[in-house]
């Protein structure tokens, strides 16, 4: 089995998915292919492209009684679940679908660095 890949990097996962409607496959597949579809059957992939989602960076998470919640005030520290240095979630739409570092952008502005994907978020139908 010398042929086997050595690092994560290179190995690749698959996920079968229920067979779909053969017009919506034709559909992505021009997408994919740059193509387009303008025959009014109301499957263009270009309309998928504004579709607003729900984006977040969880940098941990935390338990308290409403007694405690209502004694914050500015300057009090709410400590998380989550050290320094973890991998922060992201989750999309209230499902997990990758973890990544935090990293320091120019100026005063921080970002994600994806480090993994989560493979559990595609459904298995």
């Amino acid at each position: 089995m010398a042929d086997e890949p050595d690092t994560p990097e290179e190995k690749t996962e698959t996920t079968e998915l229920p067979e779909a409607d053969p017009e919506i496959q034709e559909t992505v597949m021009d997408a994919m292919m740059g193509t387009r579809r303008d025959d009014g059957a109301g499957y263009n992939i270009d309309s998928m492209l504004n579709v607003g989602l729900n984006v977040q960076i969880v940098l941990g998470q935390t338990r308290m009684p409403i007694s405690q919640l209502l004694k914050l005030s500015r300057g009090s520290v709410i400590e998380l679940d989550k050290k320094i240095g973890e991998p922060v979630d992201i989750v999309i739409n209230d499902r997990l679908v990758a973890r990544g570092d935090l990293v320091k952008l120019d100026e005063d502005r921080i970002g994600v660095s994806l480090i993994e994907i989560v493979k559990d978020y595609v459904s298995e139908k």
